[in-house]
């Protein structure tokens, strides 16, 4: 099968990044870009006002914020790649205290509009090691992206297992493996605050991806990792220019945190510091927002299935049916008489209530 991440720009030629861009604390927004002379494409994305929005959803300990930041970054810069109304999804499954990472990237409707952003963990806390990084308290596990393209079509999907030190390697390793394509991310999410204003979450990424036709006397690529798994190296090892991915990755190596974060440098000035010599053309920033696709309705279909035997099996002591959204924290409540494939018709709207 064809990658389905070609790790594209736009149809339009770019424009040589500025020095003179200016940048803005709620930059919320992925910026596409290219190195010209290494034949290398990638993404700088911000989350500020998004993130905050994403993890006040939600009551998580520090180790579980910063691993939901950091999938939601993975997302924005991934699914920015994604064709109108396309929906990218996140998922990591873990054996560890934490069970579960999902996110959910919707792109825009149309041209101009935002895009779309959600995620939330499932974890227990009761054994969240205190210790150990975030990372750690996955355990084993599968990272998986899967792309659906909309109504008539099959979805994609692609996982592999849980692999490196951060969520990061994991991403890099899944388009190694199952797109061989050399990908590399440099991700940040922490607690940050201006000066007099109250400390929030945001959080800031790099994304590059080398594309270079492959060499015609390149053999096929070996894992070269213990593991068995393919890396960025092995990737890039068979194209026509491997000097070149090296030659950019010790670029990106000498990028601060604050560089990534914001929002004082902006991210054209952070593209000209980093990779001045290698010619960056940026194309227009893909804004962000934080946006729920739960519904009345959606609820509804879902419980159409089931038979009133069935729904009563799921009422509470209240005679209500009730129904939570993991990633928005919307609660809704439905008479059970109105539901499930034996219902007598439909009535009045459920009350929807969203948890404080």
């Amino acid at each position: 099968m064809a990658p389905m991440f070609s790790g594209g720009a736009g149809g339009s030629e770019g424009r040589a990044a500025a020095p003179s861009a200016q940048g803005a604390p709620g930059d919320d927004a992925v910026l596409p870009f290219q190195l010209d002379r290494a034949d290398i494409r990638g993404r700088v994305a911000r989350l500020d006002a998004t993130l905050g929005a994403i993890l006040r959803q939600h009551a998580y300990p520090p180790a579980i914020c910063a691993l939901t930041a950091e999938a939601a970054l993975l997302t924005a810069l991934i699914g920015q790649t994604m064709k109108l109304r396309w929906r990218l999804s996140l998922q990591v499954r873990g054996s560890g205290a934490v069970r579960l990472i999902a996110t959910d990237y919707y792109a825009p409707e149309r041209d101009g509009e935002p895009a779309r952003l959600r995620a939330y963990a499932g974890f227990d806390a009761d054994r969240l090691d205190a210790g150990a990084t975030p990372f750690a308290q996955l355990g084993d596990g599968v990272f998986a992206l899967t792309v659906d393209q909309g109504p008539g079509m099959r979805p994609y999907q692609g996982m592999t297992p849980l692999s490196g030190a951060a969520l990061s390697d994991c991403a890099a390793t899944y388009f190694a493996q199952s797109e061989q394509i050399a990908t590399r991310f440099e991700i940040v999410a922490a607690m940050s605050a201006a000066p007099g204003q109250a400390a929030e979450w945001r959080g800031g990424g790099v994304m590059l991806q080398h594309l270079p036709k492959a060499s015609p006397h390149a053999a096929p690529p070996e894992p070269t990792a213990n593991d068995g798994l393919m890396r960025a190296e092995d990737v890039a090892a068979m194209s026509d220019d491997p000097d070149a991915w090296r030659r950019v990755g010790l670029l990106l190596d000498t990028v601060e945190p604050h560089e990534l974060l914001g929002p004082l440098v902006a991210p054209e000035r952070l593209l000209l510091r980093l990779f001045h010599e290698e010619t960056p053309r940026v194309w227009p920033a893909q804004p962000v927002r934080f946006g729920c696709t739960c519904s009345r309705a959606r609820v509804e279909a879902a419980m159409a299935q089931y038979s009133a035997r069935d729904i009563a099996t799921m009422t509470n002591a209240e005679g209500e049916l009730t129904a939570d959204c993991q990633f928005c924290g919307a609660h809704y409540v439905f008479d059970p008489a109105e539901l499930g494939f034996e219902a007598a018709g439909s009535s009045e709207a459920p009350t929807q209530r969203r948890k404080n």
